[in-house]
């Protein structure tokens, strides 16, 4: 199933789905690039970009507003989260949470993607609650299995902690690990 206003460029595959499935689908007003590959039983939400010869492998689920960059390879059966940036030339073989930017060699958090949820409208207080989140789960020293539960218990309800919760606990390959770098400051308004 391909969306309403998708864009398939030039020697793109899509492959048909397998009896797990039976259906490979690619959402609403995505854009997938030049020789990009989405192998069978595949997902793809709305609104996401996936660029010039990144290929998926099958099973995969790609959730809203996605963007990856060109030449990406993605172990089947990985999911990437709303919102997330996955930087060109990645090897993608963990799931990629919610809001992240994906980045380096392995593959590791490489920050909130502000940018990406200035542009969708988040505001500053929800982008800060992401980047609250996510110091909590890469950057106190916590196993992830700790932090899910730090959070949970210490921080006020929100959509952005339900998202990112659920998210970790439904993975099943894993989420990336986090990588040796300075703390994420709040973001300020301009």
């Amino acid at each position: 199933e391909i969306g309403d206003n998708t864009t398939l460029r030039e020697c793109v595959t899509v492959n048909r789905g397998t009896i797990d499935k039976w259906k490979t689908v690619v959402g609403n007003h995505c854009l997938i690039m030049a020789y990009a590959h989405v192998a069978h039983d595949c997902i793809i939400g709305d609104h996401c970009i996936i660029s010039n010869s990144t290929q998926l492998g099958g099973h995969i689920t790609v959730d809203d507003w996605a963007i990856i960059g060109g030449s990406c390879a993605f172990q089947q059966f990985t999911h990437v989260g709303a919102h997330s940036y996955t930087g060109g030339g990645s090897l993608v073989n963990k799931d990629i949470p919610p809001y992240v930017k994906a980045v380096r060699h392995p593959i590791s958090y490489g920050g909130v993607n502000v940018v990406g949820l200035k542009r969708r409208g988040y505001s500053l207080d929800q982008i800060n609650r992401i980047i609250d989140l996510y110091r909590w789960i890469y950057n106190k020293g916590m196993n992830i299995t700790q932090a899910v539960s730090a959070i949970d218990s210490e921080f006020a309800p929100s959509e952005e902690k339900n998202v990112v919760l659920e998210f970790i606990k439904s993975s099943k390959l894993g989420i990336i690990k986090g990588a040796t770098m300075s703390l994420e400051e709040p973001v300020e308004a301009e």
